[in-house]
């Protein structure tokens, strides 16, 4: 189970170690955005920082009908207890998790500033 919390600004926030292709560690607080289908999202500073590889360029159609180009990375995220190779896109903004990380599991968000986020999985079918 992974936990976490809303913050004042409405946000649901969850703590997540990144892990670099040298073992170096991160821990970063992310915002669950469930309206993003990419994996994870992380600024380039913190790229070069863990000195994450490049993989391939990506394309996403933004809300406002316009598109845009970014890199895109890998790297291993610490989720739910257990190591997970993945792919992170680059973008200028706050660490985001979107829907393919969260698939197979559960999202309860207590929707008030201080409330409860829990992410637990999803019994097995």
């Amino acid at each position: 189970m992974i936990t976490g919390v809303v913050t004042a600004s409405r946000q649901a926030i969850i703590r997540l170690t990144v892990r670099g292709p040298e073992g170096q560690e991160q821990e970063i607080d992310a915002v669950i955005d469930t309206g993003i289908d990419g994996i994870l999202t992380l600024p380039p500073s913190l790229i070069t920082t863990l000195g994450l590889v490049w993989r391939r360029r990506g394309r996403a159609l933004l809300a406002d009908g316009s598109e845009s180009l970014f890199d895109i990375y890998e790297t291993i995220v610490i989720w739910d207890g257990e190591p997970r190779r993945i792919a992170v896109d680059e973008a200028d903004i706050d660490p985001l998790v979107g829907m393919p990380l969260l698939y197979g599991y559960e999202l309860i968000v207590q929707a008030i500033q201080g409330g409860t986020v829990i992410i637990q999985p999803l019994p097995q079918r």
